[in-house]
């Protein structure tokens, strides 16, 4: 680029080279930036001439444009050659791979190096495993490894074989697998049932149906009558009741002398073997009494609204015999209830496994100083990781089923009941940076009082068994493997979004007015 020149009239002409495309190089762009400031430095400009003040405003404009220019046209380069990088690669890779198919097309034979490093991935996915591993064992193969070495690195890059294994303490472990995962050639993708309604099917016809009432009302104890009535005539079924339901039936009439009941917790623990279905008249919390007495595998539970609130119940009692047909024949879409399962551990336990429990909670369990004036002072642990140390009026482990109970009082989220995890609410806590957690389900929780608590806390699982926790005990939790399958009147999502507009009015306000000009 010539320099640029000043006559002794002021006038300045910039000459620049140009190439036989017509577009200025970017050397010369920049260079034509740096002759700017050099012609302002060799013409001083007078203050008062206001002709030579615009034309140095005017070359400064000049310069970011050229400026502007050379960085746009670097950036294309740059960007050229980048896609013409990929492209050479590309076509090398498939010359590649059409060598490969042209060469085991003609070889047509076993290939005893291939069968000998799959058998030893085999191997060494028996030994990764275990007996707690859900895994694959799908080893990717893509040719011959020495011919592979000799192959650019840079240009050909293999995707390494792997599988994935659920890890967990030992076999007394709370924790339990679930196989939500797949494996295809290195790419982890969700079950299809992770993301889908769940819909129970019946193979069998049921025969055998339990009622659980809501107690001291008289409404129900008629209607439970009747629908007992009905279901033996017209469905054929035999009917469990809970004891004094069936004192209560006889009292009115003998004809009820065919529903069967227990006498012991030794036959209650025999129930989920006998029962087919469980129909429950109240309100959630005869649905939580009913989960309750099922501390393993729990019949589907068909929930009737009869009571105060209605989170967990979609299903209105004056068209019983309209909804229990369509239960009895199937399918049916369902919700998976997951429960809680709590262990007491005492300060002079001899070791982790010799507990008070194990505890099934469907809503939640609760952690707070009872009567005492002084703030709780409770050590949290996640697996091994240390959480962090409450200390407020006390904590709430709920499940998502529960996060319309006493966790959303204590200022917890709203959470779909199909949604695995732990909700992790602090009751009024002494910090306003303390916010709630939602914690995976996978995960084992102990809360500790520290030996230096000023006194002791409580612990209430679904607002009964109430239990202390002198210095030094530990509760511990974790999700439970016996979830609560309840039925849906529609869907899980649609009944679980009826429920809170209709219990809570969510979000319920009047509309906002229309103030603007209106359409003729």
């Amino acid at each position: 680029m010539a320099p640029s020149k000043v006559n002794s009239a002021g006038d300045a002409s910039v000459s620049c080279s140009q190439p036989e495309n017509g577009f200025l190089n970017s050397l010369s762009l920049l260079n034509s930036e740096k002759a700017v400031p050099e012609l302002l430095q060799q013409s001083p400009v007078q203050s008062t001439d206001d002709h030579l003040i615009e034309f140095s405003d005017a070359m400064r404009t000049v310069a970011k444009a050229l400026r502007r220019a050379a960085e746009g046209k670097a950036s294309a380069q740059a960007e050229a050659a980048e896609w013409k990088r990929k492209y050479e690669l590309e076509k090398a890779r498939n010359l590649h791979l059409e060598h490969k198919e042209q060469s085991h097309r003609e070889n047509n034979g076993d290939d005893e190096r291939t069968e000998n490093l799959a058998s030893q991935s085999n191997e060494q996915s028996e030994q990764c495993c275990g007996s707690n591993g859900i895994c694959s064992h799908e080893v990717l193969r893509d040719g011959d490894r020495d011919s592979a070495s000799k192959v650019d690195p840079n240009k050909f890059a293999r995707k390494a074989s792997f599988k994935l294994s659920w890890w967990c303490k030992g076999d007394q472990s709370d924790q339990h697998k679930h196989d939500i995962v797949s494996f295809e050639r290195g790419n982890i993708t969700t079950a299809e049932r992770s993301s889908k309604q769940i819909s129970l099917k019946w193979e069998s016809q049921p025969q055998t149906v339990i009622i659980l009432t809501k107690p001291n009302s008289t409404s129900v104890r008629i209607l439970c009558a009747e629908m007992v009535r009905w279901l033996r005539e017209q469905k054929k079924l035999d009917i469990y009741v809970e004891p004094h339901v069936r004192a209560e039936l006889l009292t009115e009439s003998s004809y009820y002398n065919f529903v069967h009941t227990w006498k012991d917790e030794t036959e209650i623990m025999l129930l989920h073997t006998k029962v087919d279905l469980v129909v429950t008249l109240g309100g959630d919390g005869t649905v939580l009494w009913a989960a309750s007495m099922f501390k393993g595998p729990v019949p589907p539970v068909v929930p009737f609204s009869l009571g105060s609130l209605g989170f967990m119940t979609p299903f209105h009692s004056e068209r019983y015999r309209e909804y229990l047909d369509s239960i009895l024949k199937g399918p049916i879409s369902i919700t998976l209830r997951h429960r809680l399962q709590c262990h007491v551990i005492r300060e002079a336990a001899k070791n982790e496994y010799e507990t008070e429990g194990p505890i099934l909670v469907l809503n939640e369990v609760t952690i707070d100083r009872g009567i005492s004036s002084y703030l709780t002072n409770l050590e949290c642990y996640c697996d091994n990781s240390f959480v962090t140390c409450v200390q407020g009026d006390g904590l709430i482990l709920s499940t998502t089923s529960g996060s319309t109970a006493y966790s959303l009082a204590a200022g917890g989220s709203m959470v779909h009941p199909q949604v695995p995890g732990i909700l992790f609410t602090p009751i009024c806590p002494h910090s306003l940076s303390f916010r709630p957690l939602i914690l995976p389900e996978h995960v084992t929780l102990r809360v500790q009082v520290p030996f230096n608590s000023r006194s002791h806390a409580w612990a209430s699982f679904d607002g009964k068994d109430r239990k202390r926790l002198a210095a030094g005990d530990a509760l511990v939790c974790s999700m439970a493997p016996w979830p609560v399958p309840t039925a849906c009147q529609v869907d899980s999502t649609s009944d679980f979004l009826n429920s809170i507009h209709d219990g809570l009015h969510w979000n319920l306000r009047k509309t906002q007015s229309f103030d603007g000009p209106r359409d003729t």
